[in-house]
C-alpha cells in the first residue's frame, strides 16, 4: 500500500505552500543521489519525495488527492505522480531542479556536482476521453491515436557552446553588497544543453517531426467527469537530450439513457401502473452491469424509494461500490372507459380508497433528506 503524501514530507495537510516546498527541498537535499552515491534505497525515497511534491505543490492536484487519494491520480499504476518511484531522474530534475539551488553544482541535474548536461522536458499534450457509464463501473483499456513531436530519424546535436552543455549560464553583477552570482537559463539551446547539428529535410529547425502513435489508456473503474489523468512519456519530444513530455487524458462522462448518476450511487425512475401497485409485481430494471429482477410489494406507495446495495459505481479509493436506488412512480391513468370511470366512482368513499398514510410512511421531504444523509 503506497504511503500517504503528507507523511512522506512530514506534514499536515493543512500545510501552506511555503511548508509544502521546503519539506520537499529538506527531504531533497537528504536523499540527493549526489549526496548518496550507489545507494538505491536513497534513491527510491527521492523519487517518492519527489512524487509527493508533484502533487500536493499543485492547487487542483492536491484538492483531488485530499478528495480521492492516491486512485485519483494512479488508480491502474500508469497515472498521476508516476507511481511509487515512477518518476524518473529526468523529470524530477526538469521540473523541480530549481528547488536545489546550487547545494549540488548550481545545475541542479542528477550529477550536478560533475558538470553533466540538463535535460529538458517536452511538452505536455492534452485529450479528451468518452467514456460510457458501463465503461466508468468497469474500468476500461481505451488506444487513441495522438499525433506527437519526436525528434526526427538522422537528426544529431552539438553541445552548446555558450553554456558548454550546462543548460544554464552564469552571470557576476557588482552590488553595493559586492559581488552577486545568478544562473539563468542559456538563450541559445533554451535550457538543454545542446543545438542542432544536422537534421533530414522533412525535420523542422529543431529537428522535430509529427508522427502518429497508437496509445493504450489503462483507465481505473470509478472515473469521474473532469478528472484529468496522465500518461508519462507520451507527450511531446524535446531538442537535443531531453525527455518527453506527458499525455493528460480529461474523462467526459457520457449521458446514461436510463440511468443518473450521483458521485457513486445511480438513480433509477420505474414508472408502474395502478393496477400493479395496488396488487404487487415483479420487474426487470436497468443496472449498469444488465437488468435486475425486483420485487414490488402489495400497495406500494408513488414516491417509494428502493436501495439495491453495491449495484452502482465503484469507489475509486477501493472502497467498494455505492448503491442503486429506484424511484417508484405510480402512474395514475389518464383515461378511462366507462365500465372504468364506474368502478372509481363506486370506489371513492371507499375506506381502503381513502388515503391514510401511516407514520412510516415517509414524506417527499424526509425521503430527500434521507438520501443525502
Amino acid at each position: 500500500m503506497k504511503q500517504d503524501f503528507y507523511e512522506i514530507l512530514g506534514i499536515s495537510k493543512g500545510a501552506d505552500a511555503a511548508a509544502i516546498k521546503k519539506a520537499y527541498r529538506k527531504k531533497a537535499l537528504e536523499y540527493h543521489p549526489d549526496k548518496n552515491p550507489g545507494d538505491k534505497e536513497a534513491e527510491e525515497k527521492f523519487k517518492v519525495a519527489a512524487e509527493a511534491y508533484e502533487v500536493l505543490s499543485d492547487p487542483g492536484k492536491k484538492a483531488k488527492y485530499d478528495q480521492y487519494g492516491h486512485q485519483a491520480f494512479d488508480g491502474s499504476g500508469g497515472f498521476g505522480g508516476g507511481g511509487q518511484g515512477g518518476m524518473n531522474m529526468d523529470d524530477i530534475f526538469s521540473q523541480f531542479g530549481d528547488i536545489f539551488g546550487s547545494a549540488f553544482g548550481g545545475g541542479g541535474g542528477f550529477g550536478g556536482g560533475g558538470g553533466g548536461q540538463r535535460r529538458t522536458k517536452g511538452s505536455n499534450l492534452r485529450i479528451k476521453v468518452k467514456l460510457t457509464l458501463e465503461e466508468i463501473a468497469n474500468g476500461v483499456e481505451k488506444k487513441v491515436k495522438v499525433k506527437r513531436k519526436i525528434q526526427a530519424p538522422g537528426v544529431s546535436y552539438k553541445t552548446c557552446g555558450t553554456c558548454h552543455g550546462q543548460g544554464q549560464v552564469m552571470r557576476v553583477t557588482n552590488t553595493i553588497l559586492g559581488r552577486m552570482q545568478s544562473a539563468s537559463t542559456c538563450p541559445t539551446c533554451g535550457g538543454s544543453g545542446q543545438i542542432l547539428d544536422k537534421k533530414p529535410a522533412e525535420a523542422d529547425a529543431q529537428g522535430m517531426i509529427l508522427e502518429d502513435e497508437t496509445v493504450s489508456i489503462k483507465i481505473p473503474a470509478g472515473v469521474v467527469d473532469g478528472m484529468q489523468l496522465k500518461v508519462s512519456n507520451k507527450g511531446n519530444d524535446a531538442p537535443g537530450n531531453s525527455v518527453p513530455g506527458d499525455l493528460i487524458v480529461a474523462i467526459e462522462e457520457l449521458e446514461h439513457e436510463f440511468l443518473k448518476r450521483e458521485a457513486e450511487n445511480l438513480h433509477y425512475d420505474l414508472y408502474i401502473g395502478f393496477a400493479e401497485a395496488v396488487l404487487g409485481v415483479s420487474k426487470d430494471i436497468e443496472a449498469i452491469n444488465g437488468k435486475v429482477r425486483i420485487k414490488l410489494e402489495e400497495g406500494i406507495q408513488s414516491g417509494k424509494i428502493l436501495r439495491l446495495k453495491g449495484k452502482g459505481i465503484p469507489s475509486i479509493n477501493g472502497y467498494g461500490s455505492g448503491d442503486l436506488l429506484v424511484h417508484v412512480n405510480v402512474w395514475t391513468p389518464k383515461t378511462l372507459n366507462k365500465e372504468q370511470k364506474q368502478f372509481f366512482e363506486k370506489n371513492l368513499e371507499d375506506e381502503n380508497f381513502v388515503p391514510n398514510p401511516e407514520k412510516s410512511d415517509k414524506s417527499f421531504f424526509e425521503k430527500v433528506k434521507d438520501m443525502f444523509s
